[in-house]
């Protein structure tokens, strides 16, 4: 039975496509605290925490009441900020929920989350959804992923896949 669900929002600033991404504006509030608010929103979520190396994430997200874990400056990317929570913080199931993505459906959250539950050898999460648009497959802000029949991610990357060298 799974005991406790947390949510992780990896954000950073040094963003190299769009730095300060996380405290852009958007209909007056940043897009992490549309994030949070509706990572919040989800039935299944326990708890939900903003994970950050930067001060000006951290106290942002303070100031609209998230939990937030300061996280080392060296992590290639939000699922190894998210592993470095996971080392410390206790948790059944970990979700992770990206930073910028302010119109996340809470829905779509609890979906991950129950696509899972039952299995308890998961301990981690993450959405993912078919390409529509085709120019998305070139598109290097699109994440793409490659995952197993199971629907294992083996690898994620911004380039297609396969990509031609």
């Amino acid at each position: 039975m799974r005991t406790r669900i947390l949510g992780v929002i990896p954000a950073r600033f040094a963003s190299s496509r769009f730095p300060g991404k996380a405290l852009a504006s958007l209909a007056g509030k940043t897009m992490l605290q549309h994030v949070y608010e509706r990572a919040k929103s989800s039935r299944y979520l326990n708890d939900v925490l903003v994970a950050t190396d930067d001060e000006r994430i951290a106290q942002a997200a303070r100031q609209f009441g998230a939990r937030v874990r300061m996280t080392r400056e060296d992590h290639p990317s939000g699922t190894d900020r998210l592993a470095e929570v996971a080392s410390s913080e206790q948790a059944s199931l970990y979700v992770n929920i990206q930073g910028d993505e302010p119109l996340i459906d809470p829905e779509a959250i609890d979906a991950a989350i129950l696509s899972v539950y039952g299995d308890e050898s998961v301990s981690m999460g993450t959405l993912k959804k078919g390409i529509v648009d085709p120019t998305d497959i070139v598109n290097t802000n699109v994440v793409k992923v490659v995952t197993n029949l199971l629907g294992d991610a083996i690898y994620f990357s911004r380039c297609p896949i396969p990509y031609d060298r």
